[in-house]
């Protein structure tokens, strides 16, 4: 572990290498074994060759004369026997139990055990030795015993012959190994240069004093990496969106909030002079600074980002009976009748404090932009295409040229300009709305206009 609680983890370069050689290592001892294991029978089957053909040259001389078995050693059987090794050589023929000649303390097999003219090949321990015995049955007309023809050698030249394969096996493989690591290493390091072109993008922007939240240009990246680099590209887009968002929001709300403020010291002033109406027009610009403080921080809860809770059922008539209880006396004291036309319930999949902001939000403009004795609704249905909130007023309504401007922040249009709008309710709702996946849609219906916010079935 690190002091700052970080595991330590192995460099990629040398991960890779450890995943290749680790393999090539493990084929390498399974073709040694394997090449060992063939050496070994090949040793001992070029050797039993030669070994046989000692034996049946003995063995052709074997014969029967006047009755007698009788035998003539050929010096050339044993000559082919010769080796670099000076391997000593064995051989004993018997007639049933005599010895006829040779060794006569050389193990003799079980004459039961080998069939006629057939050679056997052993393994044995003779003087101290181990020696390998070829050995064949004859049978002679009119010997009543079988004749047995046994030739021994010791193992030295077949030790050597085999050591001698091993060792040429090993330092092929380790040759063979190191040729590869070392045609591996820059083999890795051309495979990572585009994992080193995206990390210097990433880090030259270290060096920069703005941050440069722009998407990653390292050049074209393998299919592994492309995916890494996009989602990197992705968090810089919605980081470079979230602080595009605070400082907006910083911009609009200091620029917003001078206005009452600067209003607010003036009034201030006057009262100390004595101005009898100062403290009125602290208390009314007092409330429009507590408004515009409160619509600014309802639309940075609409506009928040990141991991947003479960959706919750929500009941759109009983959202639409609390938006009345909260905005009734706004209604009264503005003179404006509100109506609620929901006969039937419907329910959502969403957020009910960010409904509740919503459609309190419509409201207070149909009511603030309306005129005394006006009416406001606030119907909540259903169509094929989803469940609908409309909110609707009788007001003057607004040019039919602005109507795509409605919703921009800090926006107020000259016909329905109050003397404490704040131009943040229809953006609060366009918001919240986006982060619901619902759409709102403005008409004039002169007179007054109808939202309308549709929710996905």
């Amino acid at each position: 572990m690190r002091a700052d609680g970080a595991t330590h983890a192995l460099a990629l370069r040398t991960r890779l290498l450890a995943a290749i050689i680790a393999p090539l290592l493990g084929i390498a001892v399974a073709l040694g074994l394997a090449g060992a294991t063939l050496i070994a029978d090949v040793v001992r089957r070029t050797n039993d060759r030669v070994l046989g053909g000692a034996l049946g040259a003995i063995a052709e001389t074997v014969q029967v004369e006047r009755g007698e078995v009788t035998l003539d050693l050929p010096a050339a059987a044993f000559g082919m026997l010769e080796n670099a090794e000076r391997d000593n050589v064995y051989y004993r023929v018997s007639v049933g139990p005599r010895l006829l000649t040779g060794y006569a303390d050389l193990p003799p097999p079980r004459a039961s055990d080998l069939a006629i003219d057939v050679p056997r090949f052993r393994f044995a321990r003779y003087r101290d030795q181990n020696i390998r015995i070829a050995e064949v049955r004859r049978a002679l007309p009119r010997i009543d015993v079988p004749v047995i023809v046994q030739v021994a050698e010791t193992l030295g030249n077949r030790v050597a012959l085999r050591n001698r394969l091993l060792v040429a096996l090993v330092l092929g493989e380790v040759a063979l190994v190191g040729m590869a690591m070392l045609l591996i290493r820059p083999a890795l390091a051309w495979s990572l240069r585009p994992l080193a072109r995206l990390r210097g993008a990433v880090a030259a922007r270290d060096t920069r004093a703005t941050p440069d939240l722009s998407a990653i240009e390292a050049g074209p990246l393998p299919t592994e990496l492309r995916p890494l680099a996009d989602a990197f590209s992705n968090l810089l887009a919605r980081l470079d969106t979230a602080t595009t968002g605070v400082r907006r929001f910083t911009s609009d709300a200091s620029h917003q909030m001078r206005t009452p403020l600067a209003a607010l010291k003036v009034q201030v002033a006057l009262a100390r002079r004595g101005d009898p109406n100062a403290l009125k027009e602290i208390a009314d610009t007092a409330d429009r600074l507590e408004r515009l403080v409160t619509q600014l921080l309802a639309l940075a809860r609409a506009d928040e980002g990141g991991s947003a809770p479960p959706l919750e059922p929500v009941s759109l008539r009983e959202v639409a009976v609390a938006v009345i209880n909260r905005r009734i006396g706004q209604a009264i004291a503005a003179g404006v009748e509100i109506h609620l036309d929901a006969t039937q319930d419907v329910e959502i999949a969403g957020y009910r404090t960010l409904l509740f902001e919503m459609i309190s939000n419509l409201v207070d403009n149909a009511i603030r932009y309306n005129h005394a004795g006006g009416m406001v609704t606030i119907a909540v249905t259903t169509d094929p295409q989803g469940p609908n909130v409309i909110v609707a007023d009788d007001g003057p309504g607004v040019p039919d040229a602005d109507l795509d401007r409605l919703g921009d922040r800090f926006v107020r249009l000259a016909a329905g300009a109050g003397p404490d709008g704040s131009g943040l309710g229809l953006a609060i709702v366009r918001s919240a709305a986006q982060r619901l996946g619902a759409t709102v849609t403005i008409i004039n219906t002169h007179p007054g206009l109808r939202c309308t916010l549709h929710f996905a079935p």
